[in-house]
């Protein structure tokens, strides 16, 4: 088989309806459209929603809550997962991405408590849940908020 003789299976595609091409098509005159009325006209049709002068459903359903457009959202990290540093190095977000722990950085990183840390390590974050803390300064590392 050559890319010339590929065709489409039968019934895979149908012809565009042709409105407006005379009586004997079926689609003459008034083009399928009826007489006169709103949807008749050029730019005739209502807007999405439009229940015919009746609140629409989008209004008249109850609204609750906001979004907090400043809240800040922090990319999250365990100290367990820390472990796979050397000793004595120092752990920022670079470092985090690179080896694979981080893909967005958001607004920041959060350090949490989760696990335990065997290695000393000086880690620079946007914040330290008070468990982290412990567990970072309690494997004998440095914790720095940035």
């Amino acid at each position: 088989m050559k890319l010339n003789e590929l065709k489409y299976n039968d019934g895979a595609r149908s012809t565009k309806k042709r409105v407006g091409r005379g009586e004997g098509s079926n689609w003459g005159k008034t083009s399928g459209k009826g007489h006169k009325g709103q949807n008749s006209r050029s730019g005739g049709g209502v807007a999405i929603g439009f229940e015919g002068g009746q609140t629409p459903l989008y209004k008249r359903i109850p609204k609750r809550g906001f979004t907090n457009y400043t809240r800040k959202e922090y990319a999250i990290v365990n100290v367990e997962s820390l472990n796979v540093f050397e000793d004595d190095v120092v752990v920022d977000f670079e470092a985090l991405k690179a080896v694979g722990l981080l893909k967005k950085g958001l607004d920041g990183v959060k350090i949490l408590g989760q696990g335990e840390l065997n290695k000393k390590l000086t880690v620079k974050a946007n914040k330290f849940s008070k468990s982290a803390q412990t567990a970072i300064e309690k494997a004998g590392g440095k914790v720095e908020v940035i």
